[in-house]
């Protein structure tokens, strides 16, 4: 498991209220829309990040992440595996604290390359489920 019990706390808890989205789109039948959701009911800012950048949830879209013009504090990937790796780069370039793999996105490459520039990260794992775990 990429990403321990006290990880998924930290960045569910102490990490910072704005999350980027990255595959978020207008698109209600994707995983990412209702998962976003949930992290709004959390009280997250929720940015998506879509080469669209349409505006969702009430929040404006950027292209990448580089255009977000303000920090970011976790991204949570919705991509698949095999393009995850360079968004979690993206993460690291940008300054965030943590990165957020969604389920069945796993480069354990990428995971080494984040962890080792000091952001916490976990894979495979969606936060709409570990939230309720919390409690």
């Amino acid at each position: 498991m990429y990403g321990d019990q006290e990880t998924v706390r930290r960045i569910l808890t102490e990490t910072g209220p704005t999350w980027a989205v990255v595959g978020l789109s207008n698109n209600r039948a994707r995983a990412a829309y209702s998962v976003a959701q949930v992290l709004r009911d959390a009280g997250k800012r929720v940015v998506p990040v879509h080469p669209k950048a349409e505006t969702v949830h009430g929040e404006p879209g950027y292209a990448t992440l580089a255009d977000i013009p303000f920090p970011v504090d976790v991204v949570d990937v919705f991509v698949h595996s095999g393009l995850a790796g360079e968004v979690a780069d993206q993460a690291v370039a940008i300054g965030a604290r943590a990165v957020w793999f969604q389920l069945g996105v796993v480069d354990e490459a990428a995971f080494e390359r984040t962890t080792a520039a000091g952001l916490d990260m976990v894979m495979n794992r969606c936060p709409a489920i570990e939230l309720p775990r919390l409690g």
